[in-house]
This record gives structure tokens, C-alpha cells and sequence, in this order.
């Protein structure tokens, strides 16, 4: 695949900030989709809004894009207030669940049909339509229509029409939700290796952590219209905010320490030994959290097993937790064991609450 020239994709910002919700509230009646949010979505990067169903997200993105506006609050697109300006004039691409492609269209005037309503000369059109299908390696499909191609391919073409427009910001509404597992993992790397080519700002709305962790270079996690958490990937997932994160995130053991403090510590991470084994064995790392516990049940998954096990926390709460071990075969461990939990001190994560 041939590389398009990045700058033929990437618009010229006045501001550091793409776009921006500043006290950004919505409401239908009695229900408040989105409750006074504060958002800023950085120039060239990759941003995720992640969450589930009901969250706010979609809201969010809808009201960005300006098919609805806030009840209270100012959005930003390029430090201009976009509030009240409508969608055919922010400026924006936006690939959808279901891509919308017009049937009696060929992939290219499919593409092109943007610009075509732009008033782009036939020639221009011509030669910016061929740089986004090869940017999305289609350029070999042009003539087709899009009830030939597979479901990845209309993804592709999808994605074309919305980046031959040289959008301000791409909008991604669950674009991969329609796509079998293969594919979605595909066209995961695709898109991320389109923003990165051509360094357009981009926003995700998606339920799928693997994707935001995987495709972000920024993630916000919303509950409830809220904001509950922004940040890296790494930062989100090593250190959530609080337990609606933590839970979303896959962490599963949940405890309350001596003083109180409300901790985490996913399965992967939480060590198990024989109860005859002396708690200041050398495998248990300085200051870490010692439990006795006992087995209630095994699943051998192949790669792993996953215990289940009984505790009692340092705030004599009992306590059901879930270990991951690998490289030991089946049998090592049978529920009724007595046993030792042993969550080192750099992989347990203090909580805050909400």
C-alpha cells in the first residue's frame, strides 16, 4: 500500500484543544443524559469516550457533532464556540453503526459525495477521492457498489468518505459493533493506523474496553452523564478513580483496609500459596497484603485457572476474590484448600469513592 501524504489529511489548529464541553449539561425533560461536564479533546490524538449503555456517551458525541444541542453549557470546536452552530458547518467527519453508504453509489462516489456537496471541482474530486481509498487500501475497488463488499470494506469506504472531507474532527459512533470478532480486532490497528498517518483528531464511542485500551491515546470513562475518569490508557487501567472504573476495567477483588480505605487488585495480580507456607516467604513482595483464604472453586481455562476463594479483608469483612494462575497444571489447587493471598503492595489500587 502506497503512503498518502499525512499533510493532505491533517487541518491547521488555532488551539491545542480540538473541542471543548465546558459546563455541558442535557436534559430531556425529567431524564439529565449528561450532567454539567467539563471535557477537553487534544489536538491529533485519538480521544474515547467509553462506558456503558445509557453513560452519556453517545449523547455527548451527538451534541459535538450539533445533531442535538446542550440544555446548559458551551462546546468549543478549535476555541470557537460551535454551540449553537449546525452540523454542516463544524467542519466534521463521522462514520456511524451503519455506515450509511448509498447503495446506488460506487465506492467512489460514495466516497466522494462529500465533497461533491462542497462544491470540490470534478478533478480535485477525482484525485482526493483516490487518496483516501488508498489511504484505507480500496483504491482497486473504486467502481464497485457497496453490496459487493465485505463488512470490513464498507468500514473502510465509510471511513474514506469521512476523511476525504479533511475534517476538523472525526466522530466514530460505535463504528465496529456490526463486524465479527476478527474483523472488529482488524480494523481496530486500521483506524489507529490512519490517525497516526495522518495525525487527525479523532473521537471513539465504544463499550468495548479492548478497543479504548487499545486504540486511545486519551480515555473517558462516564457513568450516568458523568465523567468519572480521563486519562491515558495506562493511567486509566493501572490506577482507576474508583470502583464504577475499577469493575468496568475488569477488576474483580474487591477489599477495605485496616483504616478504612476502600482497595482493588485484579486477579492476574493476586499471588496464592499453601497455607503451610510461612507469610514471610520470599515469593510475598515487602509490604504486601497477606490473607488467609481457602479454595471454593477451580476453572481450568487452558492458558490459566481461575480460583475462586474465600477471605477475610484486614477490616474482618468476608470477602470473595479471584486469582489468575498460570503455568501450573490442573489439580495444583481443589476447592477446600487453605491457602494464603498474598496482593503485593504495587499492585494494589486505593479506591475513591462515587
Amino acid at each position: 500500500m502506497t503512503t498518502t501524504p499525512a499533510d493532505s489529511f491533517t487541518p491547521e489548529f488555532t488551539s491545542a484543544a480540538v473541542a471543548e464541553f465546558r459546563s455541558v449539561t442535557q436534559r430531556f425533560g425529567d431524564f439529565t443524559a449528561v450532567e454539567g461536564i467539563d471535557l477537553t479533546i487534544g489536538a491529533g490524538k485519538l480521544t474515547t469516550l467509553l462506558g456503558p449503555s445509557g453513560c452519556g456517551k453517545t449523547s455527548s458525541l451527538r451534541m459535538l457533532a450539533g445533531y442535538a444541542r446542550p440544555s446548559e453549557g458551551q462546546i468549543f470546536i478549535d476555541g470557537k464556540d460551535a454551540t449553537r452552530v449546525p452540523p454542516e458547518k463544524r467542519g466534521l467527519g463521522m462514520v456511524f453503526q451503519s455506515y450509511a453508504l448509498f447503495p446506488h453509489m460506487t465506492v467512489a462516489e460514495n466516497v466522494g459525495y462529500g465533497l461533491k456537496l462542497r462544491n470540490v471541482g470534478r478533478t480535485e474530486r477525482r484525485a482526493q477521492v483516490a487518496q483516501a481509498l488508498e489511504m484505507v487500501g480500496l483504491r482497486h475497488l473504486a467502481d464497485r457498489k457497496p453490496r459487493s463488499l465485505s463488512g470490513g470494506q464498507q468500514q473502510r469506504v465509510a471511513l474514506a468518505r469521512a476523511i476525504t472531507i479533511r475534517p476538523t474532527l472525526l466522530l466514530l459512533d460505535e463504528p465496529l459493533s456490526n463486524l465479527d470478532a476478527r474483523l472488529r480486532v482488524q480494523m481496530r490497528s486500521e483506524i489507529r493506523r490512519i490517525q497516526s498517518e495522518t495525525g487527525l483528531s479523532v473521537v471513539l464511542v465504544t463499550h468495548d474496553q479492548d478497543e479504548a485500551l487499545e486504540m486511545s491515546d486519551d480515555i473517558v470513562v462516564m457513568n450516568s452523564g458523568r465523567i468519572m475518569q480521563q486519562g491515558s490508557p495506562a493511567e486509566v487501567f493501572n490506577a482507576p478513580a474508583n470502583r464504577f472504573v475499577a469493575e468496568f476495567l475488569g477488576y474483580e477483588n474487591f477489599l477495605t483496609s485496616a483504616e478504612g480505605r476502600s482497595l482493588t487488585v485484579r486477579p492476574e495480580h493476586l499471588m496464592v500459596a499453601s497455607a503451610n507456607t510461612v507469610t514471610t516467604a520470599p515469593e510475598a513482595p515487602a509490604r504486601s497484603l497477606i490473607l488467609q483464604g481457602r479454595v471454593t472453586h477451580v476453572a481450568y481455562r487452558g492458558v490459566d485457572t481461575i480460583l475462586t476463594l474465600a477471605a477475610t479483608d484486614p477490616s474482618n469483612e468476608q470477602v470473595t476474590m479471584l486469582a489468575e494462575i498460570r503455568g501450573k497444571e490442573p489439580g495444583h489447587h481443589t476447592p477446600g484448600d487453605d491457602v494464603v493471598l498474598i496482593a503485593p503492595a504495587h499492585r494494589l489500587v486505593s479506591l475513591q469513592s462515587g
